[in-house]
């Protein structure tokens, strides 16, 4: 949509940002290489998924067919394999329409294998194919990857399975581009007007699944998946928003729940506003943890108190706010670009000197990098092609699963409430509701605590410096879950577990290989 994408959940973008940050000199800012499928690193060839009986037997009434599906893993992406699954596109109709769900395998390196985790990065809209192809291998400990067949997949209305379809490339970029005045009722009526155009074409190359793409649908999509991969229990890793994806597989299939690992959590309880003004206090304190570091930093543009820095930064904002600048691109960067491009190296602090060195540009006169880490987060590549539909799975997705108050005495109160919590980024919060305004698809869900009634206990990870998912959220959905254990990492950036101490790895890696639970309210 046309407002800024400052509340992405997604554990993939933090990743990017880290493999970036290695390469910070000249800002390359690419991915990670892929990884092998078999045991001894070649390919294991293709094999037919045939269902378990007694699996199969607990397939919820009338979506037999679909737990016992024959599915066809086949190489691909240089010794792994991949596969589609079938699912329906409506749940409550399932002789109707199906979709497609792409799913990505890579085979446990050991001899006893236990089954396979699923892997979901975030978003909502991020892509757990791409994730578990590019850093699996790097992302999970050895013991993990002895021990299980890693598996990541993309969610309904996600790149490869029955994306969100909206915008060519070139639209994309002018949506991005263009500046809104919303704070004036003309300014606001074109952002609206904008946002309904978009709506619409979103609707015609979408099509029907566009109303089918909630989170609640993408959960059941999960329990297929179980059922496909010969798995009794399921296996879960979910990271940002993938924690809201397996709190709520949790509530509706607890008796399917195995081992679960939910890092950066996300507070189902809470409303769309709370979401964001949640975030827009993180990322306001990871700014403030920033410029303090920065000024300790030789080379840093920044100088005087933590006040004085982030005033600094704000200048800067503001500035470009008010005098739009041209990238060497020649693309036109205003404040709201700009801001998406100083929030993504926020994701991981291993990346703060790609910050460092984008923010002494900008001061200097040129925005070019910070452009260039503008169209990272929207997986925009330097030959202006974009590698996802992520920002637009985003929006679509969450039009369904919150409902949003466009009305506009609303969210200008909300942006006023945001500027005071936020005083830097919080402006660049508000007026998210406008997306939804007219949304051919009304929201499926109210927010409401989960529900959790399974045996099997869930560990949460919290990061207490983390901007995307504050650490309150994490303590709070564990609360909610009951059966669960709180597991903190003392850090920065966003999640835990693949970036954080042995503290974190040793406690998620015992948990998920040897069901060993870490005690609650561990911290590291």
């Amino acid at each position: 949509m046309s407002t800024p994408p400052l509340t992405v959940r997604s554990r993939s973008l933090a990743a990017a940002v880290r493999a970036a940050a290695a390469m910070v000199v000249v800002l390359l800012l690419t991915s990670c290489s892929l990884l092998g499928l078999s045991k001894d690193g070649g390919s294991a060839g293709s094999s037919t998924g045939q269902a378990d009986p007694s699996i199969a037997a607990g397939a919820p009434e009338g979506l037999e067919d679909f737990y016992t599906q024959q599915v066809v893993w086949a190489p691909c992406e240089d010794k792994m394999q991949c596969a589609k699954i079938k699912v329906p596109l409506d749940y409550a109709k399932p002789d109707g329409k199906t979709i497609e769900i792409a799913a990505l395998k890579i085979a446990s390196k050991g001899n006893k294998k236990q089954g396979s985790l699923l892997i979901n990065p975030g978003g909502p809209g991020a892509s757990g194919y791409d994730f578990v192809r590019d850093a699996g291998n790097g992302h999970f400990s050895e013991k993990v990857r002895a021990n299980f067949d890693l598996v990541g997949f993309d969610p309904r209305g996600v790149k490869r399975s029955a994306p969100v379809t909206c915008l060519t490339d070139r639209e994309r970029d002018e949506a991005r581009a263009k500046i809104y005045t919303p704070q004036t009722d003309a300014g606001l009526a074109t952002l609206i007007a904008d946002n309904k155009t978009t709506a619409a074409k979103c609707d015609e190359l979408t099509g029907p699944v566009l109303g089918h793409i909630d989170t609640v649908s993408a959960a059941k999509d999960l329990d297929v998946l179980r059922a496909v991969l010969n798995d009794s229990k399921l296996n879960y890793m979910g990271f940002s928003y993938g924690t809201f994806l397996g709190s709520t597989y949790a509530a509706l299939f607890p008796d399917n729940v195995g081992r679960v690992v939910l890092d950066g959590a996300v507070d189902p309880s809470l409303s769309v506003e709370e979401l964001t003004m949640g975030q827009a206090k993180a990322f306001e304190k990871a700014l403030r943890s920033y410029v303090g570091h920065c000024l300790k930093q030789e080379g840093c543009p920044l100088s005087g108190t933590v006040e004085d820095g982030v005033q600094q930064v704000n200048d800067t904002i503001q500035s470009v706010v008010a005098n739009p600048r041209s990238a060497k691109d020649g693309r036109i960067v205003g404040g709201n670009t700009f801001a998406s491009g100083l929030i993504v190296p926020l994701y991981a602090n291993e990346s703060w000197p790609a910050l460092t060195q984008a923010l002494d540009a900008a001061m200097k006169g040129d925005v070019s990098l910070m452009l260039r880490l503008a169209d990272l987060g929207a997986d925009r590549g330097a030959n202006g092609k974009y590698t996802s539909n992520t920002a637009l799975a985003f929006s679509a997705i969450n039009c369904l699963d919150y409902p949003m108050n466009s009305d506009p005495a609303a969210m200008r109160a909300e942006e006023q409430e945001l500027r005071e919590a936020s005083p830097t980024l919080g402006s660049f919060f508000a007026y998210g509701a406008a997306n939804c305004a007219n949304w051919p698809y009304k929201s499926a869900r109210t927010p409401a605590p989960v529900e959790y009634s399974g045996s099997s206990p869930i560990v949460v990870v919290g990061t207490t410096g983390d901007p995307a998912t504050p650490v309150e959220w994490a303590s709070s959905l564990r609360k909610q879950l009951g059966n669960a254990s709180l597991l903190t990492w003392k850090g920065e950036g966003h999640t835990a577990y693949g970036r954080a101490n042995t503290c974190i790895s040793n406690a998620v890696d015992n948990y998920l290989v040897d069901g060993k639970e870490p005690a609650d309210n561990t911290v590291c």
